[in-house]
């Protein structure tokens, strides 16, 4: 279908750099081009975060990171303070990078120290690596169009953590089927791939059965505890003890039940106790729990009969030798 533009709505006007259109309108965000526009718009006049972000509707981080992002480009210079104004953009051709670039960059994605990539060269590496270039479509059909954040996480986990693409695409479905897509939770997890030698689609896809019955499983410890936020990293290693020594959620229930007859509170070293407790004491069920209680009680009801029935005894042995 073609179209043309309504030149009837044409009044004063504005120019976009070429080097926009041609160069930055697949890679560069929604948000990105919108500040930009803005600041086109505004011809030069200098322009403050907030500013960009109460016209544009995206928030003050994201007008910043936006400039940032058309520095980095040359597309946009900065003035005093936290202002910007238009620059006129360098002639560099972006699609036909230098060697001398390419290498540069491909040395600086891998290094130990994560680096904070420029869009033009991540672009470079997007022209020279197949899977980086794969791995942005797909990751964009998972998390939607990458921000540049995103970007860096990527090439990073790829070049320098050495994951390889179809690893870290699983980790990346996993991540959003539980809602979780935070560039730092992510690359927290990559990190423990890579130091666990998790680097094949067979060893990733039972890393992630594993990593999905343990988040059930918090889940329904936090419905059982009547938690309103996730667990803190000290809860969590607790959940984790649980389920490696095998507690049962029921087991589980009944220790937070008899915390809050203790103490009235939720306390998750107190439930351990509790669970260790048993556990010594060789009861794996609340069936034995309960059980083990009742014997208590019957134990301590007999002794006090006994104890009782003594004390008459002596008692009346008492009397008799009063009488002499």
């Amino acid at each position: 279908m073609d179209f043309k533009a309504n030149c009837g709505i044409w009044g004063t006007m504005f120019g976009v750099p070429c080097i926009v259109a041609d160069n930055f309108l697949k890679l560069a965000t929604g948000e990105q081009l919108k500040v930009l526009l803005y600041i086109l718009r505004c011809s030069g006049r200098a322009c403050t975060d907030e500013e960009i972000a109460a016209s544009t509707g995206v928030s003050v981080d994201e007008a910043a990171d936006a400039v940032m992002f058309w520095q980095q480009v040359n597309v946009l210079t900065s003035a005093s303070g936290q202002t910007v104004i238009m620059k006129q953009p360098v002639e560099n051709n972006i699609n036909a990078p230098s060697p001398s670039t390419t290498q540069n960059v491909t040395e600086k994605a891998v290094t130990g120290k994560k680096q904070n990539l420029s869009p033009s060269e991540i672009s470079c590496i997007m022209q020279d690596s197949n899977d980086i270039s794969e791995l942005f479509k797909v990751a964009e059909s998972a998390l939607g169009t990458l921000n540049h954040t995103q970007q860096n996480s990527l090439i990073w986990m790829y070049n320098y953590l050495g994951l390889k693409k179809e690893v870290i695409i699983t980790l990346l479905f996993y991540c959003v089927k539980i809602e979780k897509t935070n560039s730092a939770y992510i690359e927290k997890i990559a990190c423990s791939w890579a130091e666990n030698d998790i680097n094949n689609l067979a060893a990733a896809e039972d890393e992630i059965q594993r990593m999905t019955e343990a988040h059930s499983f918090t889940g329904q410890i936090m419905k059982v505890f009547e938690m309103n936020r996730r667990p803190t990293t000290k809860q969590a290693d607790f959940i984790a003890k649980w389920k490696e020594a095998g507690f049962s959620l029921e087991l589980i229930s009944y220790a937070y039940e008899k915390t809050i007859e203790q103490i009235n509170k939720l306390s998750f070293e107190y439930i351990n106790k509790i669970l260790l407790s048993w556990k010594n004491n060789g009861l794996a069920t609340v069936r034995e729990v309960r059980d083990s209680e009742e014997d208590y009680k019957k134990n301590k009801k007999n002794t006090s009969g006994f104890a009782a029935a003594v004390n008459s005894d002596v008692e009346k042995y008492n009397v008799v030798i009063n009488k002499f």
